[in-house]
């Protein structure tokens, strides 16, 4: 377990320091030291702290939210360890839309929030992510009850000048299919 004291200890080296943090948190990606089931670990466990260390000490590291995030999922299983990574993540690269798509995956399979997948696929694509993460973003805001999100996404698309007409036509089927079922009784 990292100290949280090593910020201290770092003399002006807080890069390197993380550096050497990462080469050695690499070497155990899949490293459990509490293994509650099998390939289950713990939260919180070794490698979410060598990563929240990592990434205290150099913030603009994007490697540790990219991969770290991913191998907490996959690999041991650490989904609330996951989860924070990625939102450190994503609050200090808003623009890198591969981070954001991780993020959203995360969200949508391992935290079961579609609202915030939904959330995370739009910023990934108006951060240069293919346009279908647009549709995919509306049809999981969809999914989760809230039609205004999709709404205001094709209001959005339609204002700029370069939308693909298909993407445009997917997501108006999208938006219109969802007002007719909240305009049905039930």
């Amino acid at each position: 377990m990292t100290p949280p004291q090593i910020q201290h200890l770092t003399f002006g080296f807080k890069e390197h320091t993380a550096d050497m943090l990462w080469l050695r948190a690499v070497q155990d990606f899949d490293y459990c030291e509490n293994e509650i089931a099998k390939q289950t670990c713990q939260s919180s466990g070794w490698l979410y702290h060598m990563l929240d260390t990592i990434t205290d000490l150099a913030p603009h590291f994007r490697m540790p939210y990219a991969t770290g995030g991913l191998a907490l999922t996959v690999l041991v299983n650490d989904f609330p360890g996951a989860s924070k990574i990625f939102d450190k993540g994503v609050g200090r690269f808003p623009k890198d839309w591969p981070l954001l798509s991780r993020a959203a995956y995360h969200a949508l399979y391992e935290e079961k929030d579609k609202p915030k997948a939904a959330r995370l696929l739009k910023m990934a694509g108006e951060a240069g992510g293919p346009p279908w993460y647009f549709a995919l973003a509306t049809r999981l805001s969809n999914e989760s009850g809230d039609i205004h999100f999709g709404e205001i996404l094709l209001k959005q698309l339609e204002s700029e000048p370069n939308t693909d007409p298909f993407l445009l036509k997917t997501l108006r089927e999208r938006v219109q299919r969802a007002q007719n079922e909240a305009a049905s009784p039930r």
